[in-house]
């Protein structure tokens, strides 16, 4: 079973997390955060990850620990399901248009974290979600699980549209990436032939 789970308490954050990435994109997630609720819900669903997310965090602060650390430990969680990395297919690219919105994410599960963002917003807040955390979440994400990300908005006006297409675009391109390929199920995808959160190989 290519499952995670982590769980972690701090002053800050109480997080239990858990990922299926042979699932069927079910989810249950509670962050405090109803915006971010609903992205990491686009996530399961169109990764076809299943995702599990409870996150009680200091939102009487503000909003960055929350989002932080949902990051931080859904990369974690992912990094555990996908272990030594053998038979993924490694790489993900995915077009992902939602109305006059298109954006681009390419991937790869390469063990070098990476974050290249190109997008911004119009507008400080998504619901009750700051915009300027968005870009902090990928990077978290990328840290945590050891991913180079490149995430680009080629053009786009609304700004609940420039960022569901994201989230969707970085879903189908995970969903590529994390896929076992039957030709090499038993082989990592690396001439070095290792991979994994933190390794820096090729």
């Amino acid at each position: 079973m290519r499952t995670g789970h982590i769980k972690r308490k701090t002053h800050e954050t109480d997080i239990d997390v858990s990922v299926d990435l042979d699932g069927t994109g079910l989810y249950d997630i509670s962050t405090g955060i109803g915006f971010l609720d609903h992205m990491v819900e686009q996530f399961s669903r169109h990764s076809l990850i299943d995702v599990r997310m409870r996150i009680d965090g200091d939102l009487h602060v503000d909003q960055h620990h929350t989002v932080e650390d949902s990051a931080i430990a859904l990369g974690q969680a992912l990094d555990q399901a996908l272990s030594d990395r053998k038979g993924i297919s490694r790489y993900g690219t995915a077009y992902s248009p939602m109305d006059e919105t298109l954006a681009r994410v390419a991937l790869d599960i390469s063990g070098r974290p990476y974050l290249v963002w190109k997008a911004g917003f119009s507008q400080s807040r998504l619901g009750e979600m700051d915009t300027e955390l968005f870009d902090h979440w990928f990077h978290s994400v990328s840290q945590a699980c050891g991913i180079t990300l490149h995430i680009e908005l080629l053009y786009g006006q609304n700004n609940h549209h420039i960022i569901e297409a994201i989230y969707k675009g970085f879903a189908r391109a995970m969903r590529q990436a994390v896929e076992i390929d039957p030709r090499k199920a038993d082989a990592v995808p690396s001439t070095k032939g290792m991979l994994g959160s933190g390794t820096l190989e090729v």
